[in-house]
């Protein structure tokens, strides 16, 4: 048995056999049941293809209005980048940062560096640099919204309809189809079959050596003094009371668990919980017109939807930016809580539940790019204007610190309990 053919679970850490998989087919992990890899047919060619597609398609969006509003013959369009510096503009360049980052730099880095890795690997060629361009691109992916974006140009579009006349540009259709090319680059690219066509051009010999024939029960990687890559997935042997140390193949980070794992996880998760009260309470956006002023919050916007008709969106809208942000924080918190205090309750369902957190995460980003449509398209000056609101800020951080939270967890810790046990069982059999 090499180690080329033993591939450890990046959730639970359990060390087990690679095996063939048929084109499609998915190869899981067979204690918490996660996806240790797929094997994509022709994922070379396809993912290129999608993501040249995808470069196309970013140019446009970015460069074509999404969306006017008509009234009284006045018509006000806005790009993106347009909405990016009215929210900076108006102050609140917390907003404007983070709508910039998860719309616009972080697609064009991923697609930038998916490309950088892609274009060589077409001409037989060695990509320079493809250890830091491939952590750079595990690094934003995470980050990239475009799919929130454009449900959050949905729910603006309803409300917008009931102040004016909604003419849809280029962008907005731009954006639509960029979502679902992204979202085929992401089911293209393979980085296992990367890095072995990257080993097989540089002839660079094996990374087997001498591992355990025989796999019996349950041996996690750290048990075997072994340590997987959660970027490239190398498994690789780590020196003895060694924490940390950096992935042979693509350097990046690597250590049997993180450090601190649990501390920065509250430490972000407190943050998040301190500053959703104001992010509920607070008005999100202030809205001045003919007829008065008025000071919208989070659920009165959700309100607004029901009332005019709008019951699915207003779900969408609840759902997104109210109950998933609380019960993100609360299923961290039992995650954290049931690491802390050593729980052997079901780790598998505890897999799962961390899973949807890692899953939903972003969605909660709906709202804010919706007052971004907002605060760009109504600037009626005399007639009617949109403002964000502090409560803007507060909850947009309260998505970022989530997700950290979420980053910050180690999902092994979860089954280090239940590696204990089976290790007892072992000793006494």
């Amino acid at each position: 048995m090499t180690r080329a053919t033993l591939l450890a679970c990046h959730e639970c850490d359990l060390l087990q056999r690679d095996a063939g998989v048929p084109e499609g087919g998915v190869l899981r992990c067979r204690r918490c049941h996660g996806e240790l890899y797929r094997n994509r047919a022709d994922w070379l060619g396809r993912a290129f293809a999608l993501s040249l597609g995808a470069t196309v398609l970013l140019v446009i969006a970015n460069s074509f209005p999404i969306v006017g509003l008509s009234v009284n013959g006045t018509l006000v369009n806005t790009t993106l980048i347009g909405s990016v510096r009215v929210l900076y503009r108006d102050g609140m360049w917390p907003i404007a940062g983070l709508v910039f980052a998860t719309t616009i730099l972080t697609p064009i880095l991923h697609i930038a560096t998916v490309l950088w890795l892609l274009v060589p690997l077409r001409l037989n060629r060695v990509p320079w640099a493809a250890g830091v361009v491939f952590r750079l691109s595990r690094l934003v992916q995470p980050w990239g919204m475009i799919e929130v974006l454009i449900l959050g140009l949905l729910v603006a579009l309803v409300k917008l309809s009931h102040i004016a006349s909604v003419v849809p540009g280029i962008g907005l259709w731009s954006f639509g189809a960029l979502t679902l090319t992204l979202a085929a680059v992401g089911a293209a690219f393979d980085p296992r079959s990367l890095w072995l066509h990257i080993g097989a051009l540089e002839q660079g010999g094996s990374n087997a050596s001498g591992e355990r024939s025989v796999l019996r029960g349950w041996l996690s990687a750290a048990e075997c003094g072994l340590v997987q890559c959660h970027d490239c997935g190398l498994l690789a042997r780590a020196p003895a009371h060694a924490h940390e140390l950096s992935c042979p193949r693509c350097g990046a980070s690597v250590h049997r668990r993180k450090q601190d794992s649990l501390a920065r996880t509250w430490a972000f998760l407190f943050a998040a919980m301190v500053l959703y009260v104001p992010a509920n309470v607070l008005p999100v956006m202030y809205t001045s017109s003919l007829f008065g002023a008025a000071k919208d919050t989070i659920m009165s916007g959700v309100v607004y939807l029901w009332t005019s008709g709008s019951w699915l969106l207003a779900l969408v809208v609840f759902i997104a930016s109210i109950a998933v942000p609380m019960l993100k924080i609360l299923a961290i918190a039992f995650l954290s809580l049931s690491i802390q205090f050593h729980s052997r309750w079901n780790p598998e369902q505890r897999a799962r539940i961390y899973r949807v957190v890692e899953l939903v995460g972003r969605w909660s980003m709906l709202d804010i790019y919706v007052i971004t449509m907002l605060v760009a398209l109504v600037q009626f000056k005399a007639l009617a204007t949109i403002q964000a609101g502090p409560a803007a800020v507060a909850f947009g951080a309260v998505v970022v610190l989530t997700m950290f939270a979420a980053m910050s967890l180690d999902p092994r810790l979860i089954w280090d309990e239940a590696t204990q046990d089976h290790a007892g069982i072992r000793k006494h059999t």
